[in-house]
């Protein structure tokens, strides 16, 4: 790869923490209402960007250090932040229908919801070496704890943010905004704690994210 592990990690982390704290800074917006909907849809786009920059640097380093579920986590990972992008961009469309709101917005954001819970579940296989376990005492456990924290808020948010055709409004507006800001301070301060640690050849700090 031609780039110590090390680095890649710190990468990752500072991407994820951008990632984060956009994505909480676009629900905060939404849900108080401070600025025009294009503000709020760019601030979203720029953090699905860094996190995209996040899930391809997980494959990198999960590469060089991670083991069989390190990688698939990844992989998982990556492809949800894609899916993440297509409802983003997405997101810019005026004059859609509910039907084709939900297709092009709520669709791919769902699934991505879907992949970064899968991804978490493979993190913490890795973490605990093949099984789901407690171990406070380490910090990669807590970095990919709190990320499955928030890869639950997510997947709450994304259901609540389904079009209703019949009135052309989400389920719960307040979910979706609290709970994305919720989950993405998660993924945030999860990014802090793991540019705080090492990676090993046999464990990698990287999340799910």
């Amino acid at each position: 790869m031609g780039r110590n592990a090390g680095e890649v990690n710190l990468v990752a982390a500072v991407s994820f923490t951008l990632g984060g704290s956009l994505f909480a800074l676009g629900a905060l917006f939404a849900q108080l209402d401070l600025v025009p909907l294009t503000t709020i849809n760019v601030t979203y786009l720029v953090g699905g960007f860094f996190f995209s920059l996040g899930g391809y640097t997980s494959i990198l380093l999960a590469e060089a250090t991670g083991g069989r579920h390190a990688r698939l986590s990844a992989i998982v990972l990556f492809t949800g932040t894609l899916l993440f992008a297509v409802s983003l961009v997405a997101a810019f469309a005026q004059g859609l229908t509910p039907r084709q709101s939900d297709g092009w917005i709520w669709l791919p954001d769902i699934l991505g919801c879907v992949c970064f819970l899968a991804s978490g579940h493979l993190a913490m296989l890795d973490v605990g070496d093949g099984h789901v376990v407690v171990r406070p005492h380490e910090a990669g456990w807590w970095v990919v704890a709190v990320n499955q924290l928030g890869s639950v808020l997510f997947f709450l948010a994304g259901l609540a943010a389904f079009t209703r055709p019949a009135t052309d409004q989400v389920v719960d507006a307040g979910l979706v905004n609290w709970g994305t800001f919720a989950g993405a301070a998660c993924f945030a301060v999860a990014g802090v704690v793991q540019a705080f640690d090492t990676p090993t050849p046999t464990r990698t700090a990287v999340q799910q994210t």
